[in-house]
This record gives C-alpha cells, sequence and structure tokens, in this order.
C-alpha cells in the first residue's frame, strides 16, 4: 500500500515539475489556452529543447526564449512523455531496470514548480510585494464618466457578467506601493505603448483558462484590455507571474464583494452612505482597524472607488488590512449609483 502511494505520489509530482523536453512536432504556440492568438506565428522547432513550466488540462505551458510573451500554450502532444532526447518524467533507472521512487520523489520535490499554490513561496518570497493598494471601482458610477468604453455597454440579458458589474464592487488594479514603483523591467516601447493607452497592441499575457475566466468576471475592463495595462505597469512589480498576480488580485475582490461590505452596497444602491459607516464594516468584517486602511473615492458626489491600504505575508483580506497602513479620506459621503445614465 505505501509503494503504491509513493509511485503515485511520483507521478504527481512530476508532472508539475519544470523540465526541458525536444517537440515531436512543430506545433503552433499560442498566447493563451483558448489558442485564440499566437503573436508572431510561433512554431515549435523540433531540434530546440524548450523548458515545459507545466502541464494543464491537456496542454503544456513552455518557455520559449526570444519572443514576447516569452510563456506559451501548446497541446501537451507536442511533447513525448517517453523521451526524445530529454526525461519529462525525471525518472532515472538504476542497473537493475528498477525505478528508485524514494530517490525520485526527494529530487522530484527540489525541482517543483512553487509559482501555482505552494504558501511558502507565494508568501515567503522576499521578492514579493510589502504593501499594496486594491483599487475595486464601483461600476455604475464608473460609466457616468466614460459611457462609450465597451465594458459600460449594458446586456440586453438580465443576468450573468453584466449583472454582476452592476451590484458589486469590481477589480480596477492591485499595485504595489510606493506608487512610483511601477514598469519594473519593462522594455521602454511597451512603457511607451501603455502611456499611449495602447493597451491593445500589449502582448497577450499567459494565463489559465480558468483565471481569465474569473478574471473577465470581476474585472469589466477587461473588455478595453485593461488588463494587460494592470500588469504592464503594477504586476510586473508585484513578484509573481501574471497569473499568479491577477488570481491574488481576484481573491481580494472577491472577499470584499462577499463579505458584510459587498451585501450594503448592494442594498444600498440609490442612496447616500458615510465613510463612517462604510469604515465600521470594514471593522464588523476584517477586524477592528481594518476601516482605518481604507479611502474612498468620490466624484460629482458619486462614489467611485475604494482603495485598501494592505500589507503582505497572506491570501487572507482581514490579515493583509490588519498589516496595512491607515490612511485619511477626502471624500466623506457619496451616493452609490445605479446602473444605467
Amino acid at each position: 500500500m505505501n509503494k503504491l502511494f509513493l509511485v503515485c505520489m511520483f507521478f504527481t509530482v512530476s508532472l508539475l515539475a519544470r523540465h526541458d523536453a525536444y517537440p515531436t512536432k512543430e506545433c503552433p504556440a499560442f498566447n493563451n489556452m483558448k489558442h485564440s492568438k499566437n503573436t508572431h506565428a510561433v512554431h515549435l522547432n523540433t531540434t530546440q529543447k524548450y523548458t515545459i513550466l507545466k502541464y494543464h488540462k491537456g496542454q503544456a505551458l513552455i518557455l520559449i526564449k526570444g519572443e514576447q510573451p516569452a510563456q506559451r500554450w501548446v497541446d501537451d502532444e507536442c511533447f513525448s512523455k517517453s523521451g526524445n532526447g530529454s526525461n519529462p518524467m525525471n525518472v532515472k533507472e538504476v542497473e537493475s531496470g528498477v525505478v528508485s521512487i524514494e530517490d525520485e520523489l526527494s529530487k522530484a520535490s527540489v525541482n517543483v514548480d512553487l509559482t501555482k499554490d505552494t504558501k511558502k513561496y507565494e508568501y515567503n518570497n522576499p521578492k514579493l510585494s510589502q504593501h499594496n493598494l486594491l483599487a475595486l471601482s464601483w461600476h455604475n458610477a464608473f460609466c457616468e464618466t466614460h459611457r462609450y468604453r465597451k465594458e459600460c455597454k449594458r446586456s440586453l440579458l438580465p443576468f450573468g457578467k453584466g449583472k454582476y458589474r452592476e451590484k458589486h464592487f469590481v477589480l480596477h488594479g492591485l499595485w504595489p506601493q510606493p506608487k512610483s514603483k511601477i514598469y519594473c523591467n519593462v522594455d521602454k516601447s511597451l512603457v511607451a505603448a501603455d502611456k499611449h493607452k495602447q493597451w491593445r497592441d500589449l502582448p497577450c499575457l499567459a494565463m489559465d483558462e480558468e483565471t481569465e475566466d474569473r478574471l473577465e468576471k470581476v474585472m469589466p475592463g477587461y473588455a478595453s484590455d485593461l488588463h494587460k495595462h494592470e500588469w504592464i505597469k503594477h504586476g510586473t512589480c508585484y513578484g509573481t507571474e501574471a497569473d499568479r498576480y491577477f488570481r491574488d488580485a481576484i481573491s481580494l475582490t472577491e472577499q470584499i464583494n462577499d463579505s458584510k461590505v459587498g451585501d450594503f452596497f448592494t442594498k444600498n444602491i440609490g442612496k447616500h452612505v458615510t465613510l463612517k459607516q462604510v469604515r465600521h464594516l470594514f471593522d464588523r468584517s476584517f477586524g477592528i482597524g481594518a476601516g482605518k486602511r481604507v479611502e474612498m473615492k468620490c466624484k460629482k458626489g458619486l462614489i467611485t472607488e475604494l482603495w485598501l491600504h494592505l500589507g503582505s505575508g497572506s491570501d487572507d483580506l482581514s490579515v493583509l488590512l490588519k498589516r496595512g497602513k491607515p490612511i485619511r479620506s477626502r471624500c466623506q459621503k457619496g451616493l452609490i449609483d445605479r446602473a444605467g445614465f
């Protein structure tokens, strides 16, 4: 029984490990899992080794040096699981022809990609941003002054993503602090394109399909390529890859919407509320003192955003608010806007 468990563990860990391999086919390498775009029409070269970062849902995320974006998705059948000049499963056969499971488990554990789910990597990583600002928008108010943006076109259907953004906070961005911490190791041409709001021309991001679907729901600006701008300007300074950065931001947004704060805003649409009320709700939802880390933004009498000043070291918003810096807020009162103009 123990030996069977070790065998299962070995193959599970191995599938997550980084390794280099030669492709067996000249497959196209796509920017995302949906295979909707292939910048520069990149195809694999069967004489060249590629770093396989992970396997997911029948696909492989690989690294193609010199390309933009460098992380690409290909069908996992493009690489042989049995060799072809490499050893994808990281299995070493002993002279007797029997695999030493114990040895291989210890080696594989060193090579596991820790960028996905291992909390030790996420929160003890010295490169991870120590102070961040989570900017959440009240979408109805945003659209009052941005009526012609794609994300402000109201759906004819009374349900789905359109309905969600009309009654919940949506993600604007997660910004490493101080505010001068932007465009980390970003090419000057991309910085220029971003500053000129040429977001459509920015590189597509390597994210899991699940992450993209969740992001499209909580960030309506996805329709205008806001996510590309947020990554280039702020995410590159966060200390993780794009998928991890956006999953963290999505989780924090959902924690607000699932709290007493989110419920309060939904139930008081069309009414005026005060900063004092909002901060009190944060204290009730996330612990005493959490409200002092919240800044309310208003424009023309409408509440447009909430800015949360966060610390680091956890995925729990209560902990992050406790570790954040207290902040003053100029806006003391505002209207929770309804959908429509």
